[in-house]
């Protein structure tokens, strides 16, 4: 039960992340709506409609067009739901960009229903259960990841970075906080 609030943990904050690229001004219909972009409706607790509360960190992810990528990975380990509940969590957002940067077929390869463990491993890499503002970051620090594995955090000029990925935007949502991070965090490799 212990992995399993864990996983959940981390993709909640993986979604925050996500939607920390969203414009925090954007105050469209389209952009409200969980299920735009989406193929799928929403349904659980992401399938919540609230037009008024600030928003959680899957409704961000949905609502920013860079992370389609990050939403259709989520949705295809089945931890949408999980990312929406109630946190905190820490999410660790990768851009489409970022995903464009893996080797080829990587993702696509993720995406497969007998890969949804290995998906869900990378996810759950991305998320912190807690709330890591960009000040609480420090030099040296070692995250806690809700994988079970450590992230490492390196902060030079004012500038964060985990695991050599920029953290290049930090979105507050309902349930935690996203930070746009323009890399893939891959955990390192069981020994």
């Amino acid at each position: 039960m212990k992995r399993s609030t864990l996983t959940l943990l981390a993709v909640i904050a993986f979604l925050a992340a996500v939607t920390s690229c969203n414009n925090a001004t954007e105050t469209s219909a389209a952009a409200a709506s969980p299920a735009a972009g989406s193929a799928a409706p929403m349904t659980g607790q992401s399938g919540v409609q609230d037009d008024v509360s600030q928003k959680d960190i899957v409704k961000v992810a949905v609502g920013s067009p860079d992370h389609t990528t990050l939403v259709k990975a989520l949705q295809a380990a089945e931890y949408v739901d999980a990312i929406s509940n109630a946190g905190p969590f820490t999410v660790f957002a990768p851009t489409n960009a970022a995903f464009d940067k893996l080797p080829a077929g990587t993702l696509e390869g993720l995406l497969k229903p007998e890969k949804k463990n290995d998906l869900r491993g990378i996810l759950e890499y991305h998320v912190y259960v807690g709330v890591l503002k960009p000040e609480y970051l420090q030099d040296g620090q070692s995250l806690g990841m809700a994988s079970g594995q450590n992230l490492a955090v390196a902060v030079k000029d004012g500038k964060i970075t985990v695991n050599g990925a920029n953290v290049v935007a930090s979105i507050p949502a309902s349930n935690g906080i996203i930070h746009v991070v323009d890399g893939v965090l891959l955990p390192p490799a069981s020994k």
